[in-house]
């Protein structure tokens, strides 16, 4: 078999890294602006940036807490699958149940809050409410979910426009509004406490604020497309935080001066108030669109209006395909986990996407719309989002006292021994704030509290009974078999994992597991371990083992495009390949690791060496090697044996 002469490719990279990360997870955390910031105001009225900020600090917690996790454990699932690793399998399916209801939210809200946002363009006024705005949102839904059955794509470079366009817009709003309107007096004024909001009130607006930042188990589903997850995920989750918080902190100073509270005769039936604001009122359901209303531009208020109105409108479709989209990905993973009946994610014999799924959820999230109530739908995805947030803090607390682990690639600040432990500070009063959050949520609204419960018991029925049905235990973790097909029973390959290497034999086998791939439809992993002494900290890496690495992912990559095989690459930063490799390989459910070995040289007391030998005992898959002697003489050919 001839050497293959590698190329390095000049089209987009197949892989994420930083920006991708961030832009991707900024268009769904910004995209709850669009909303949150009005349903807020409901409760919180004068109160509002304070809410904010609060929430906005619960945030800043919550991040930090999926920034370890992820990067210690970058693969999709986010809160479920960090709960899998502290705890066990009836807690992970906890928190993908209640992920489960964030997304049909997600769906539901992001769609209902279309149409305000379409009503500023001419003859598209009765969308702005009743039965017009909860017709066009349901239809939106329903095209939606049959273009996802279809298996329409989302595309990298759009969301990535999107979300720059909806940073800038959001910057230059708050710009704009605290020269022209912003006034600190005003914002005094605004404040009616104990009326205008109540005790109970302001309460209530802490976890409803919460909504306009979550979004943040984005990047923890995307991190198994990482390029270096331990160290583009810290910075891409610290990115959005730092961006999002930015805007939120000054944005509803701006709202609240251009709207301000006032004072009506009777108390108000949205606000509960004798105080109200039109960005309680009129304006709740598109807050941005007030703002722009208000600010006094002008001559150009239509223009910037009909601007506004058009992006909100595209970062929030986009927003409710991501749900559809999550509900999916997390569908697949949970059968894949025998969590729940395999028939739920069944794949469509000609469109390959598990299109049961997509409807069934599709139509929850068209269920919970029917009531025409966005602060139900608010406070049911607080509900949903705060359990999920609460299991991801406490999973985090968990792994940090039963599974410590010197080496992992990133540990968030704010951590404080105590007896010998390392208690993360961040997870706890991120944990307290979400636990307070949720109990809130539950305790003051009855009709969340019905509905949320009952989702979460109906969960946990289906779970229970299914694995019972099946003769598996609750608690722990059962991955499904993979399916086998043809006379001979081979294995139908999903993902090929692929370790390079800089042996000369590496490109025999990258061609190997290419061609493996191709035949079978499979996606290849292909995993560069760069391993760092004991005596060196985890993040400190010699660059030019670093450059070495990219440039053999950017190679496979390439290859990977000429042979029209997807090809995910991953610089993991390790103190053992061969443990790196299996791990990686559990963890994506990899049927084969194909590896690359540059055979034994003379006197060698291992075969293939300490990383083939130690992949050849631990792994659970099949393992397929390739090596050539290396000592001097003519050069053999390369040799693949699988076991």
């Amino acid at each position: 078999m001839p050497l293959l002469r590698r190329r390095t490719s000049h089209g987009l990279p197949t892989v994420l890294g930083t920006p991708d990360l961030f832009s991707t997870a900024y268009g769904n955390v910004g995209s709850s602006i669009y909303y949150a910031l009005g349903v807020t105001a409901i409760y919180a009225l004068g109160m509002t940036p304070i809410t904010f900020l609060i929430s906005g600090a619960i945030f800043a917690f919550t991040a930090c807490t999926y920034a370890e996790a992820t990067a210690r454990f970058p693969e999709a699932g986010g809160s479920a699958s960090f709960a899998r690793r502290a705890f066990n399998e009836v807690v992970s399916f906890f928190a993908a149940w209640a992920q489960m209801l964030n997304y049909t939210i997600t769906i539901a809200i992001s769609a209902f809050s279309v149409p305000p946002y379409l009503s500023v363009f001419p003859g598209l006024g009765a969308l702005h409410d009743g039965a017009p705005k909860l017709g066009f949102a349901i239809g939106l839904c329903a095209l939606l979910a049959l273009l996802n059955i279809r298996g329409i794509q989302e595309s990298a470079r759009l969301n990535i426009l999107l979300a720059l366009a909806d940073l800038a817009t959001q910057a230059l709003l708050v710009l704009v509004g605290a020269v022209l309107i912003l006034s600190p007096s005003v914002l005094i004024e605004n404040v009616h406490w104990g009326e205008g909001p109540t005790l109970r009130n302001f309460l209530i607006s802490i976890p409803i604020g919460m909504v306009a930042y979550t979004g943040i188990e984005t990047i923890s589903n995307m991190a198994e497309e990482a390029r270096d997850p331990g160290r583009d995920v810290p910075r891409s989750i610290a990115l959005v935080a730092l961006a999002v918080f930015a805007i939120y902190a000054f944005l509803p100073a701006v709202a609240l001066s251009a709207l301000p509270v006032h004072e009506v005769p009777f108390e108000h039936p949205t606000t509960g108030s004798q105080f109200t604001s039109q960005l309680a009122t009129t304006y709740a359901a598109d807050p941005v669109a007030g703002i722009v209303q208000n600010l006094g531009l002008g001559v150009l208020t239509t223009p910037v209006a009909l601007y506004v109105g058009l992006l909100a409108a595209t970062i929030l479709l986009i927003a409710t395909n991501a749900g559809i989209i999550g509900v999916s990905r997390l569908t697949y993973s949970m059968g894949v986990h025998r969590q729940f009946p395999r028939f739920i994610s069944t794949v469509h014999p000609t469109y390959r996407t598990p299109w049961l799924a997509i409807m069934l959820f599709t139509a929850a999230a068209v269920v919970l719309m029917l009531p025409n109530q966005l602060v139900f739908l608010g406070n049911l995805y607080a509900f949903g989002a705060m359990l999920s947030f609460t299991v991801a803090h406490a999973a985090v607390i968990a792994l940090r006292l039963r599974r410590p682990d010197p080496d992992q690639p990133f540990r968030a600040p704010f951590n404080v021994r105590v007896r010998g432990y390392d208690v993360p500070l961040f997870a706890v009063f991120g944990g307290l704030g979400t636990l307070g959050a949720f109990l809130v949520t539950s305790a003051l609204f009855a009709d969340v509290r019905y509905a949320g419960l009952g989702w979460m018991a109906l969960g946990m029925t289906i779970y229970v009974l299914y694995r019972r049905n099946q003769g598996l235990p609750l608690t722990e973790t059962v991955r499904a078999e993979p399916k086998v097909t043809g006379p001979e029973v081979e294995l139908e390959y999903n993902t090929v994992l692929l370790h390079l290497t800089e042996a000369a034999v590496a490109d025999e086998m990258t061609a190997t597991a290419l061609r493996l791939a191709g035949e079978r439809g499979a996606r290849v992993v292909a995993v560069f371990p760069v391993v760092v002494p004991a005596s060196l900290p985890m993040d400190e890496v010699d660059p030019e083992a670093e450059q070495v690495a990219r440039r053999q992912l950017d190679e496979a990559e390439a290859l990977g495009a000429q042979y029209g095989v997807p090809v995910i690459g991953r610089i993991i930063r390790t103190r053992n390949a061969g443990r790196t490799l299996v791990e990686e390989a559990e963890a994506r459910g990899s049927e084969i690791i194909v590896l690359a070995a540059p055979g034994r040289a003379p006197n060698a007391t291992r075969l293939f060496g300490d990383t083939v030998d130690y992949v050849l005992r631990h792994a659970r898959c099949k393992v397929m090697v390739g090596a050539t002697p290396e000592w001097r003489g003519p050069r053999r050919a390369v040799r693949a044996v699988t076991r």
